[in-house]
């Protein structure tokens, strides 16, 4: 169901470009038969849609508006992986869904991992470095420590 509902598109960049992110959540839930206690745990599976510089994907019309879009939600999440990196009082969580969602997850109870996928071609080294770029500022990002969710 979740693969119908994907968006994908052919670009000067890519033949089958995502036009959407992709989020798979799984919420776990379980209790220790022994003591009675309870865990809680959720991951995220993200696949984010590549930034794209719409100079060089040749999109126009619905596609140069989705690149936008997927543009503006990656903005954002730097955004608030460097909110978070500077301990800024003012974290911009709402400013797209894709970080109101992470929200929880992004706030400090959570580890945080990121792959990059690149390309190997010498004409993309552009986007690959400036994907690399982005991957390295989650990486200094320090989220503080992961707790245990139990009852």
């Amino acid at each position: 169901q979740a693969a119908a509902r994907r968006e994908t598109a052919a670009t000067l960049c890519n033949e089958r470009s995502s036009r959407s992110h992709s989020i798979f959540t799984l919420r776990i839930h379980g209790t220790n038969a022994s003591t009675g206690q309870e865990s809680r745990g959720i991951l995220h599976l993200i696949d984010l849609a590549g930034s794209e510089r719409l100079s060089t994907s040749g999109a126009v019309g619905d596609r140069a508006k989705e690149t936008q879009h997927i543009n503006k939600s990656l903005s954002t999440l730097g955004d608030v992986i460097h909110a978070l990196h500077a301990r800024q009082a003012h974290v911009p969580f709402r400013n797209s869904r894709l970080t109101h969602l992470l929200q929880p997850s992004l706030g400090g109870d959570a580890k945080l991992l990121m792959l990059v996928a690149v390309s190997p071609r010498e004409e993309d080294a552009g986007e690959s470095l400036c994907s690399l770029r982005f991957a390295a500022k989650v990486n200094h990002c320090e989220l503080g420590t992961a707790r245990r969710c139990v009852s």
